[in-house]
């Protein structure tokens, strides 16, 4: 793809990496129809069991590529619309993926790159980092990210990051939500080793699974337990138990040996 590189390895982990390092990541309409088409692929993949969404050069994503914004301010209505409902889409490609995601966060993720980490499931980043909610900045608002960074922070800190467009620290989007892990650079290999802990810790779990936590925990809101909601849990538990998956993970705890998807240590058969 003309603006990513994609690799997989032979355990299932495809690594998704922004490659417009010249301009530290910052998106347009290729980067968003490739990052689309990329996670639209990877994820019906049977071979791919995780993707981790990477930036080549010295940033994970500044956002929204500002000459793409312009574009945008001249254009009709017909076409922001359209622009946007692909921005959008592209994100919640990334959400509803089937397989795992992680989000390995360096330099900066500002605006749209923050919506980009929060699409995924697990986000790790190094000390360093530093986010920002910085559409303000531009007399914008961060309008299609808004829900990912409401979701992940709560209210009262998505409009205090949204108004006031200031950045903040690794240790900071640690504490409210942002992010799952932050490791320093030069600590026993650093973010290459500690998303590599996050990923041992998913290839040892049943991938479907997994697709089928993604699917329930996106129908489930914060709230009353309703009887839907009880009837929807004891149906996909039901169906779920009785698949070859479940039967192989019972068989394999039983049996004292690990499951058919855990991958071999290497130089075994």
């Amino acid at each position: 793809m003309e603006t990513l590189q994609i690799a997989t390895d032979a355990r299932g982990v495809a690594r998704v990496t922004m490659n417009r390092p010249e301009v530290f990541n910052a998106f347009d309409e290729t980067m968003i129809a490739d990052l689309d088409a990329a996670f639209a692929r990877l994820g019906q993949d049977p071979a791919v069991r995780i993707i981790v969404l990477q930036g080549a050069g010295k940033a994970f994503s500044a956002g929204a590529d500002l000459q793409w914004m312009k574009r945008a301010s001249e254009a009709t209505q017909d076409w922001n619309v359209e622009d946007a409902r692909r921005f959008a889409g592209m994100l919640d490609r990334i959400a509803r993926c089937p397989k795992p995601t992680i989000a390995q966060v360096h330099g900066v993720a500002l605006g749209g790159g923050v919506g980009l980490t929060l699409a995924c499931d697990i986000a790790v980043a190094t000390a360093g980092a530093q986010f920002a909610v910085s559409e303000a900045r531009f007399g914008i608002l961060p309008s299609v990210i808004g829900p990912y960074v409401v979701n992940a922070v709560g209210p009262r800190e998505a409009r205090r990051l949204a108004l006031t467009a200031s950045r903040i620290t690794a240790a900071e989007a640690l504490r409210i939500g942002l992010l799952h892990e932050v490791v320093e650079s030069d600590a026993a290999g650093g973010l290459d080793a500690a998303v590599e802990r996050w990923v041992s810790e998913l290839l040892m779990n049943g991938p479907q699974a997994q697709a089928e936590i993604k699917t329930l925990l996106a129908q489930l809101e914060v709230g009353p337990v309703s009887s839907e909601v009880r009837e929807l849990t004891a149906q996909t538990i039901a169906r779920v138990r009785m698949g070859s998956e479940a039967r192989e993970g019972f068989a394999a705890f039983l049996g004292k040996r690990p499951a058919a998807w855990v991958p071999k240590a290497p130089g075994m058969d």
